[in-house]
């Protein structure tokens, strides 16, 4: 029987070639599943890495609502290219705490990846209110709303409760201070900072909208934006690549 033949035993009837795929497909499937059962883990630890503050993960569900995955992508891929432009490559445990995670394929707009700490709040404020006062260029929409919207301060312990539930470590005591610590890390001199510090190390605390008054919607962006590959120290990284 020629392989002609026998392979028209499968383009005759549905039945053996509906079998046939899933077969394949199954094999495939424990190919590529089986072995992580053998892992630890399937991210490495990196050190630095930590949750988000009620502040960072109330903008990072704005920069969700407002479709900012869209048009920016959240990870630099490891080619010559990307590294050159934006730093060093995305590691997996950089979006442990990520539900969803941002990494996209899609660039209107560069990689944020690495934008933390990059500009100024003063830059962010000006480029969210009027893209193209900073970049003539750019069709990216304005966001001048986002400073007239106060945080709802009502949902934020609910969110952090939420992330718990699927796996992010927040505590007992991350979650009843929620509020709190939304407030202090817009407000450098309360006399929480301390145990803010305490809770979330690395956490930048200050006025990010230039504004007084309760934490805007801004605020929380920025404050987002400015954390976003700044807990990882790529020196380290960069240095054990250069002994090898």
């Amino acid at each position: 029987m020629s392989f002609w033949t026998r392979h028209q035993i499968f383009e005759k009837n549905s039945i053996v070639l509906i079998v046939g795929i899933l077969l394949v497909i199954a094999v495939g499937g424990l190919v590529e599943i089986t072995p992580l059962f053998y892992l630890k883990s399937t991210i490495e630890v990196v050190d630095g890495v930590r949750p988000y503050t009620p502040l960072e993960l109330t903008g990072r569900n704005v920069y969700v609502r407002e479709g900012c995955y869209l048009c920016h992508s959240q990870m630099i891929r490891p080619l010559r290219d990307e590294v050159e432009r934006y730093g060093h490559y995305s590691l997996a445990a950089e979006s442990m705490f990520d539900h969803p995670f941002q990494w996209g394929s899609k660039r209107t707009g560069p990689d944020l990846a690495r934008v933390g700490a990059k500009y100024s709040d003063e830059w962010h404020v000006t480029h969210l209110s009027n893209p193209r006062a900073i970049v003539p260029q750019s069709v990216m929409p304005g966001y001048r709303f986002l400073a007239e919207t106060e945080v709802n301060l009502n949902q934020i312990a609910g969110h952090l409760r939420t992330n718990r539930a699927i796996g992010v470590p927040y505590s007992e005591d991350q979650i009843l201070n929620a509020v709190a610590d939304l407030k202090t890390q817009t407000d450098p001199d309360s006399a929480e900072a301390d145990a803010f510090a305490k809770r979330y190390p690395k956490a930048v605390a200050r006025n990010f909208d230039g504004k007084a008054g309760a934490p805007t919607e801004m605020d929380a962006l920025i404050a987002y934006l400015q954390m976003l590959g700044t807990l990882v120290d790529f020196k380290l990284y960069n240095e054990k690549a250069n002994l090898r």
